[in-house]
């Protein structure tokens, strides 16, 4: 039995990657398909974009909360089997959405669908492909396999699990992914390349990386009471990058790198592990022997 499928399209000021994006959702072979793009009052082309195509799509224009009120408000009022949810700079790539849906309707068991994925320039060439990896809720703690829009679930992890946390602004699909698979979600993982994710100057994450990071430690703090020490290894890289310590400087980088995961983890655990003692005592030793060949005491 096909399933009926929505697409939810937040959108804001995109005007020069919406169309594609449009066109990749209208042009996948799903019978039954509801396309919602709710836009958060854009003041470029993407409303007459939009115009252009709304005897195929359902489309709103309003001030809103941010990127999570928008796709929540799509969430609360799609009525498919089956949703997606597609940024409006990002593209799904052909017949994968009937891929996704079909994958579903013969897998009853699964409440979550994942495909592969690009990273995708400005023009839509390739720039590599996503680490996508096979499903473990343990891993998922420690690094976000799951690339966004190419991911699909059931109506009923809505009901059940609720909508995204509009607190959030940079990791609302992280937290999601993870409040499912530790409520009891099943995922399955589809060995298709399903969607190309831009990557680009202005996208959020590329932008404000350190504010990226604080929000998830914030998020793994509130949810769990510890951050996981990757995590606060990538906050200490991305605070580094922000202040110009090129990754090659042979003393700077690695004893900067073990002092400011060390303060992290003194800010969200109130405490330093084992394992991140060790690690951050092997960069300092790495950086004083770059300067002092043979100081350190076999």
């Amino acid at each position: 039995m096909a399933l009926s499928v929505s697409i939810i399209t937040p959108s804001l000021n995109q005007g020069r990657f919406i169309e594609r994006t449009v066109q990749s959702v209208l042009d996948q072979p799903v019978e039954d398909l509801e396309y919602l793009v709710f836009d958060g009052g854009s003041e470029d082309e993407t409303l007459d974009i939009l115009r252009r195509y709304e005897s195929r799509l359902h489309w709103v224009s309003e001030a809103d909360r941010g990127q999570a009120d928008a796709v929540n408000k799509g969430l609360r009022r799609c009525r498919g089997d089956v949703i997606g949810w597609l940024n409006s700079d990002d593209i799904y790539y052909p017949n994968m959405v009937a891929a996704a849906s079909e994958y579903l309707a013969s897998h009853p068991y699964a409440d979550v669908v994942y495909g592969d994925a690009n990273h995708i320039d400005e023009q839509d060439d390739v720039i590599e492909a996503y680490p996508t990896e096979d499903w473990d809720l343990q891993r998922l703690a420690d690094v976000c396999y799951l690339c966004q829009p190419a991911v699909f679930f059931r109506r009923r992890v809505v009901e059940r699990f609720g909508v995204l946390n509009e607190g959030l602004h940079f990791c609302l699909d992280y937290e999601y992914w993870l409040r499912l698979g530790l409520g009891g979600a099943r995922f399955e993982r589809l060995r298709q390349v399903v969607a190309g994710s831009r990557l680009y100057a202005e996208t959020k994450t590329l932008g404000s990386r350190v504010k990226f990071h604080r929000e998830i430690n914030n998020m793994f703090r509130a949810r769990s009471g510890r951050v996981p020490d990757r995590w606060l290894f990538n906050y200490a890289h991305a605070v580094l990058d922000e202040n110009g310590i090129p990754r090659t400087a042979p003393f700077r980088f690695p004893v900067f790198v073990a002092a400011t995961s060390i303060m992290a983890a003194v800010r969200w655990n109130r405490r330093v592990s084992p394992g991140m003692l060790r690690l951050t005592r092997t960069w300092v030793e790495a950086g004083f022997q770059s300067v002092l060949p043979g100081w350190v005491k076999k």
